[in-house]
């Protein structure tokens, strides 16, 4: 599964980094949803400086058990659909986390 950018989780529970495409460059962070009110509502915002472009929601892979981030975006630049990806551990590091690729077809 292709990685389209890679960020690091911070002391905080944030995550800053880029999402890089073939056309697309872009700063990101991903930040807690300090307002979540409701199990429904997402656990993360997805901005890209002062543009929300998504959310992410806490969830437990069924074969590993492991946590993960589930992540919705959609802007512009992405075209009618929503990119759909999740953050995946980078193997040997602590805090960083790749940004994968989900295709929906």
């Amino acid at each position: 599964m292709p990685a389209i950018g890679y960020v690091t989780r911070d002391d905080n529970g944030s995550f800053k980094g880029q999402l890089k495409t073939l056309s697309i460059r872009a700063d990101v962070s991903i930040i807690p949803n300090a307002g979540k009110g409701a199990e429904t509502q997402p656990d993360y915002r997805v901005l890209s400086g002062d543009v929300e472009i998504g959310a992410g929601w806490n969830r437990r892979a069924e074969s590993s058990g492991r946590d993960y981030v589930s992540l919705s975006l959609a802007a512009p630049e992405f075209g009618p659909r929503r990119l759909y990806a999740n953050l995946g551990a980078v193997p040997g590091e602590t805090d960083r986390f790749a940004v994968i690729w989900n295709a929906a077809d």
